[in-house]
């Protein structure tokens, strides 16, 4: 067995994109505010190069958007974007789990549970980052797209990671923690017992929420 070369360690670049990252998931960089180079570069003690390569970072994630002459701000989703992301979702995850149910005897896998039971225990803690909370929700949902078992489905539903965590931010001021534990909980279920269409009315509540704030 040939030797083992040692993980590289996270670079300037991608450290400065990970705080910016959690920022912008927990709230505190609201979307549309502004990202000015030189006050990142003063605030992190970083070049300028250094700056500008962390945010081309996150706009590739869809979390930062740049414009010719402009600079960069946190991207924000807009009504037609939400519902734009609502159909995709729906297309992709519903049938995600209908594969799911047929390739598991009409149950969902220990992974799906166990990423529910993780998410609840993140909306149980007393003051947990919504960062946290984005996190084990998209790993749930993660999960239930992986147990469908279909290579092409889980690629497209992973390419529209940025966009759902941006929706979650969005989410935030309608959904309390407990709501996001229990309705996770109760399309679990629901899913086991009525089926993939349990997931249409659980996807468009949270739709219809994001777009009325907006």
């Amino acid at each position: 067995m040939s030797a083992i070369e040692p993980l590289p360690r996270r670079s300037a670049v991608d450290e400065l994109a990970a705080a910016l990252r959690t920022r912008i998931l927990d709230g505190d960089l609201d979307g549309g505010e502004r990202l000015r180079e030189q006050e990142l570069t003063d605030a992190y003690d970083v070049a300028r190069h250094t700056v500008r390569a962390a945010l081309r970072a996150l706009q590739a994630e869809g979390l930062v958007r740049i414009e010719p002459n402009r600079g960069a701000h946190v991207a924000r989703l807009g009504k037609d974007e939400v519902e734009g992301l609502y159909e995709l979702r729906t297309a992709l995850e519903v049938e995600a789990a209908r594969l799911a149910l047929d390739r598991h005897d009409g149950r969902l896998p220990q992974p799906v549970h166990a990423a529910a039971a993780k998410l609840t225990k993140v909306c149980g803690r007393k003051t947990p980052r919504w960062a946290d909370v984005i996190d084990a929700h998209d790993a749930l949902h993660a999960a239930l797209v992986a147990a469908s078992e279909s290579a092409r489905i889980i690629r497209a539903h992973h390419a529209l990671a940025g966009e759902t965590r941006l929706f979650m931010v969005q989410l935030r001021p309608s959904w309390t923690l407990a709501r996001m534990a229990e309705e996770h909980e109760q399309l679990l279920d629901d899913l086991e017992r009525y089926g993939p269409d349990a997931l249409r009315p659980h996807l468009r509540e949270s739709a219809d929420a994001v777009i009325a704030l907006l």
